[in-house]
This record gives structure tokens, C-alpha cells and sequence, in this order.
């Protein structure tokens, strides 16, 4: 019955969070809520068992590119864990070191490199997430948008998440919009 109560309450927070609202030019606060979108998107996805590793590893969340975050994404995360595992933040200056990591955010800076990106992280389970344009249906897995009235919503590239062995929580999957990629570029993931 507790499990059921906490089930509950982060699927409620996680509903909030799709229908936050953010003030025009807030960037500040709009990255807060991403950040905490990151943080609960990992907790309702599940990875392969080959890549699930051991409490004493940590889970790795990896920023690609140019950090949007500040200190938010380390707040939202201190003291948590995901899988039982603590979490660490890294900002990635290459990206081979994505390779090491169990999500990655793909900031906006790396825009033009979404094909080496994709590339790269071919065949490896990592959960992609970015809030660049069409990220999802380019072949990312988790895309976070902004729509007009300053909402921040998510689609998510089921096929591209599921390619890599990762598997989306239904309850996740019921607050996005599913999209695919292009016909063309299945299989590059």
C-alpha cells in the first residue's frame, strides 16, 4: 500500500512538471524544471540488466555541450538516487565520454553534431534527452519542449529507446507525445 501511495505521489509530480508553466525569459527557472524532468525521467526508465551496475557505481548523468543547467541539475539531484545508485553529474568535453554515462543531455550547443552524436552512442544504453528542436524525431529519445504558452512538455522516440534495451515506464509514457524518426533514419540508433 506505501509503494502504491509513493507510485502515486511521483507520478503526480512528474504530471506537474508536464504542465509547468515557465515566465517568458525566465531561463533560470525554465532549466530548473528541466533539470527535474532529467532527474524523473531516469527514475522511470529501466535499463538492461547488462548495464545495470551496482550500488557502489554511480549513475551518471552527462551534459553534452555548452552546461544550460547552472547548479540546478546538481540540486535537483543531491541526495537522491536512481536504481539505488547515487548520482553524478559530469560535463562532458568530448563526446567519447558520453559513452560512460547512463543519460546524457545533449545541450542546444551541439545542434549540428546530432549525427556524430547518434552515431557514437549507436548500440550503447544511454538515454538521450535534449531540449533541441525535433531532438526525438531526429532520432533522440527524450525531447523536451517548450510550446508557445511557456509549458514544457516531452516526446519520446519509443522505437529509439526501445532499439537500445531501455524500456519506458508506461506511466512515462502516458504523459508524452510519442513520435518516430524519419523511415530513412532507423536503424542509425
Amino acid at each position: 500500500m506505501q509503494g502504491r501511495v509513493l507510485w502515486r505521489g511521483s507520478l503526480l509530480m512528474a504530471a506537474g512538471l508536464c504542465l509547468a508553466r515557465i515566465g517568458a525569459g525566465a531561463t533560470g527557472a525554465e532549466y530548473q524544471v528541466k533539470a527535474a524532468f532529467i532527474y524523473k525521467f531516469a527514475t522511470y526508465v529501466h535499463w538492461p540488466a547488462s548495464a545495470d551496475a551496482d550500488v557502489n557505481t554511480p549513475f551518471v548523468i552527462g551534459v553534452l555541450g555548452k552546461d544550460p543547467f547552472g547548479s540546478a541539475l546538481r540540486e535537483v539531484v543531491r541526495g537522491q538516487s536512481i536504481q539505488g545508485r547515487g548520482i553524478l553529474i559530469r560535463n562532458l568535453g568530448r563526446l567519447d565520454e558520453a559513452l560512460r554515462c547512463d543519460l546524457v543531455f545533449v545541450s542546444s550547443s551541439q545542434r549540428e553534431n546530432l549525427p556524430q552524436i547518434f552515431a557514437a552512442l549507436h548500440g550503447v544504453p544511454v538515454l538521450t534527452v535534449s531540449d533541441v528542436d525535433q531532438f526525438a524525431e531526429q532520432g533522440g529519445m527524450i525531447g523536451l519542449v517548450t510550446t508557445e504558452d511557456n509549458h514544457i512538455r516531452f516526446n519520446i522516440n519509443k522505437s529509439a529507446i526501445e532499439r537500445l534495451g531501455l524500456r519506458a515506464s508506461s506511466q512515462l509514457l502516458q504523459l508524452a507525445r510519442i513520435v518516430g524518426e524519419p523511415q530513412a533514419d532507423r536503424g542509425r540508433r
